[in-house]
Formats: structure tokens, sequence, C-alpha cells
């Protein structure tokens, strides 16, 4: 209990500076005026001036916000005088370089913890057709495939490589025909059902294995490569599933809530060190992805209202935008609500 909850202290408590600094940095870049950098929402446990800036550390660990001068957000504060250094007196591109620097230094964070794990680790070089894992509960444990079987045939076909065999599974049916040659020489032939992946469109069939590998040196190239596609394919699942949310294959049901990071916070806190880091970069991208959706009080919100502003050649309201940003933050807790519920039903189911 202790390490789960101390872990997803820390993750969140890296994410949310991360994000917050950047915001911090850009906005000092363009000259605005910060009056405030919070890790957590109020009451606070500690704060301090530094400047013009009032730091401060809160008890709700659900987040943080940098409040900058003459601008409605989470803190409501809708005062704007016009002083050269608030943020309604900056150019758009000041202010969309400002408001987008939270979500951009999110994915540096993932980028660069890949990178580093990239050079630590290593990368992965299947071994051939020769099966590393077979997984628990799945059709090819239960058919009797062990590890260190070597994949010779599917569907009657000889494969060469791990992407042959995956290709092979993927588009078979319900029943997927596998010849293998045991560690013995002995060669079984196999016929094993088939689960699809949730969601995958065209359905994509999977019989629970994964290829034996083992790890090499990696360039500093591959660790920047490696960086990058951890992003892109990330960022791409989680649009995947936004549009499975709208188009009714999932449900927000799945979603995890504070409850939910916490529990998979402390899992893989166990896992090991490497575990640990490749979560927090997949949900800092994950928080970088959703701050960035046009949404009222999330980032990509307060984007929104400065391409309006550009269009219309004026500003909108303050108290409008302080009646969008009540609504937003009244539906974004009711969320945070009822995906809290649900992390509570699957951690008693379990």
């Amino acid at each position: 209990m202790l390490l789960t909850v101390v872990s997803f202290l820390v993750v969140i408590g890296v994410i949310v500076t991360l994000h917050e600094f950047g915001h911090f940095l850009a906005a000092r870049l363009s000259g605005m005026r910060v009056t405030k950098f919070s890790i957590g929402f109020p009451p606070k446990i500690w704060s301090r001036n530094f400047g013009q800036t009032e730091f401060q550390v809160c008890w709700i660990p659900l987040g943080g916000f940098v409040h900058i001068a003459g601008m409605v957000d989470e803190s409501l504060d809708d005062t704007v005088t016009g002083a050269p250094d608030e943020f309604m007196s900056k150019n758009p591109l000041q202010k969309i370089f400002t408001l987008s620097a939270g979500v951009m230094m999110n994915y540096l964070t993932a980028f660069v913890l890949i990178a580093i794990l990239t050079v630590s680790v290593g990368v992965p070089d299947p071994q051939g057709t020769a099966v590393g894992e077979v997984m628990a509960g799945m059709p090819a444990l239960k058919a009797g495939v062990v590890k260190d079987d070597v994949i010779e045939t599917v569907e009657g076909r000889a494969v060469g490589s791990w992407e042959d065999v995956v290709q092979a599974i993927t588009a078979a049916r319900d029943t997927v025909n596998i010849g293998i040659r045991r560690a013995s020489g002995e060669h079984v032939e196999f016929a094993i059902p088939t689960q699809i992946i949730p969601g995958s469109d065209p359905p994509r069939h999977v019989v629970g294995i994964a290829p034996k590998v083992v790890f090499r040196p990696a360039s500093p190239g591959e660790a920047i490569s490696q960086g990058g596609l951890f992003c892109w394919r990330t960022s791409v699942g989680i649009v995947r599933f936004v549009g499975d949310l709208f188009g009714g294959a999932s449900s927000v049901k799945d979603l995890a809530g504070p409850l939910g990071v916490a529990k998979l916070s402390g899992e893989s806190a166990r896992e090991g060190g490497d575990a640990f880091l490749f979560f927090i970069a997949y949900v800092s991208v994950s928080i970088g992805f959703l701050n960035i959706l046009p949404f009222p009080v999330l980032d990509g919100g307060h984007i929104v209202y400065v391409i309006i502003e550009s269009i219309i050649r004026r500003p909108i309201p303050s108290k409008l935008k302080l009646y969008i940003q009540q609504a937003g933050m009244a539906m974004l807790l009711m969320l945070v609500l009822f995906v809290s519920y649900q992390d509570l039903l699957r951690i008693f189911a379990n």
C-alpha cells in the first residue's frame, strides 16, 4: 500500500511539475508575468514567493496550474488590466506557444525517458520464430505451446521471421494451424482457437505468444528513434481509443481514474525501475495528449479561445470565459468522480 501511494505521488509529481514548468518557462520567454506556480490543488502545504511568482505545493495531488496575469484559467480569476506583461496583451503566437508548452514538455519527458531506457536496456532482437513467452489464460497455453518452441509453419506455410508469424496469425480465422519444432527435435501440429483484439479494425487475431528476444546495445540514433516512435505510437493508440469511445466500441468505463493510475503505478514500481520509468513515459504522453484536446479548462480549450479571438479580432468577454471554465470544471469533475467509481469497482472485484 505504501509503495503504491509513494509511486503514485512520484508519477504525478514528476509529470505535473514538468508540465507546469513548460508553461512557466514559455510564459517568461514570452514576457508574461506568472503570479502563481502550483503543484496540486489547495489547500496549501507550502508556499514561497520568488520574484513576482508564488510557488506552492498543495494537498490535492490531482494536477497543478500556472496562473498567468490577465488569463482566465483554473483559478477563475477574470482580472484583465491591459498591462504589457499580461496574457491578453501578447500576440496569438506567443499565447499558443505558452499554452502548448506544457504538452510539449510532457512529450519531451517521455521522449527522453524512452531514449534513456533504450540506451540502458538495449534494443530487442527477436530470435527467429522461437517462442519466448506463452501468456496465461490464452489459447496457445491451453493448446500446449511452451517456451522455446520454434514455429516452423502457420496454416501450412513456412515462416522465417516473427513478423511472418504475426502476420499469418493476425489474418487467421477462428482457428489457426501452427507447426512447431520442440527443443527435443519433435515436430508437433496444433489447431489453436484465436481471440480477436477488442476494437481492432480490421479484426486482428491472436493466440497469446511473444517472441524470444535478446537485447543488443543501442546506438544514439536508435535511442532517438525509439523515443520518437514511442510518442507517436502511444498517441495513435489514444486516438484510436477516443475514436472507439465515440464509435461505441469502447466505454468510459475503460478509462483509468486517479485510483487506477495509483494501482498501476504501484504495480510498475514492483516490476523494477525500468518498468516504472516506462510507465511514467506512458502517463506523460497520455496526459499531454488529453491536455491538448479542445475542451474547456484544458490547454486545448484555451488555444481555441485564442484562435477564435484571432478570427473575430476582439477578445471573448472575460465573464463568458469564466462561465465556460466553470462548466468545463464541473464536467471534468463529474468525469473524474465517475472513473474513480469504476476504479473502485475494479479494485474490489479483484
